[in-house]
C-alpha cells in the first residue's frame, strides 16, 4: 500500500488539486496531510477531501518527518502542496513498486512548471541537467521510497531548510532513479520573485548548505 504524504502551511488554494490528483488511484492507501498550523482553511478542505490530517510544528523537515512516522503504508510518495501529478503517474508509480529491487532504490519525477513561458522551461531543463548530474532532486520532485529504506537512511532531518537535499544525499545519487512522471509544480513564487532572483536564492542556500552552514542559520539569511 502506498501512504501519501503532503506537508501544508496555508495550503487550501492549492490543495484540492494536489490531493484529486492522486485520489482514488489504483494502489493508493491513504493520503496524510501534514499541517504545520495554518491560520487558512487547509485543513477543512483536506478533511472534506477524505484526507487524513495530521498536525506537526511548522517546517517542512519536521512535518515531512511527523507525516512518514505516522503513515501505515509499506511504500511513502512525499509530495508539496502545490504540485499535481500528470494523469496516469499511478502505472508508473506502480511498475517502480513492484520491481523487488527497487524497495532500496528511491524514485522522483520531472520537475515542471505550471507556466507556458521560455524563463519556466530554462529552469525546468537546469532542474534536469542538475537531477542527472549531481543526483539532487528537490522536494517538489516528489520522493517515492520503501520504508524499509526511508528507516534505514534515518529519515527527513527536522531542519527548517534543505531537507530534501540532506534526504536525497543520504539515499545516495546511485539509488535515486527519475520516474517518467511529469510533477507540475506552481510557478507563483518564481512570477512574484522573478525566475532569476529565485534561482540566485536557491543557489546561494544550496552553496551555503555545502559549505557547511547550519539550514537554522541560511533560514536567517534568506528566509
Amino acid at each position: 500500500m502506498l501512504s501519501i504524504v503532503i506537508p501544508t502551511y496555508n495550503s487550501s488554494v492549492v490543495l484540492k488539486q494536489t490531493i484529486q490528483s492522486v485520489q482514488g488511484k489504483a494502489g493508493v492507501g491513504e493520503i496524510l496531510i501534514v499541517d504545520g498550523g495554518s491560520t487558512d482553511d487547509t485543513a477543512q478542505a483536506a478533511a472534506e477531501l477524505g484526507a487524513r490530517c495530521i498536525t506537526a510544528a511548522k517546517g517542512r523537515g519536521s512535518q515531512l518527518k511527523a507525516g512518514a512516522d505516522a503513515a501505515v503504508g509499506a511504500w511513502l510518495l512525499f509530495l508539496h502542496a502545490d504540485t499535481v501529478l500528470e494523469e496516469g503517474w499511478e502505472r508508473h508509480v506502480g511498475a517502480f513498486m513492484n520491481k523487488p529491487e527497487n524497495e532500496n532504490r528511491a524514485g522522483y519525477f520531472t520537475f515542471t512548471l505550471n507556466e507556458d513561458t521560455k524563463a519556466a522551461r530554462r529552469l525546468e531543463r537546469v532542474v534536469a541537467r542538475r537531477c542527472t548530474w549531481l543526483g539532487l532532486p528537490y522536494g517538489d520532485q516528489g520522493l517515492l521510497i520503501h520504508q524499509s529504506l526511508y528507516e534505514e537512511v534515518g529519515g527527513y532531518a527536522d531542519i527548517p531548510l534543505m531537507e530534501d537535499v540532506d534526504m536525497v544525499r543520504k539515499i545516495g545519487k546511485d539509488r535515486l532513479v527519475p520516474v517518467p512522471v511529469r510533477a507540475v509544480t506552481s510557478a507563483s513564487k518564481y512570477q512574484k520573485s522573478g525566475y532569476l532572483k529565485r534561482m540566485l536564492r536557491n543557489v546561494s542556500c544550496l552553496t551555503l548548505y555545502f559549505l557547511g552552514v547550519s539550514p537554522e542559520r541560511i533560514v536567517k539569511l534568506y528566509g
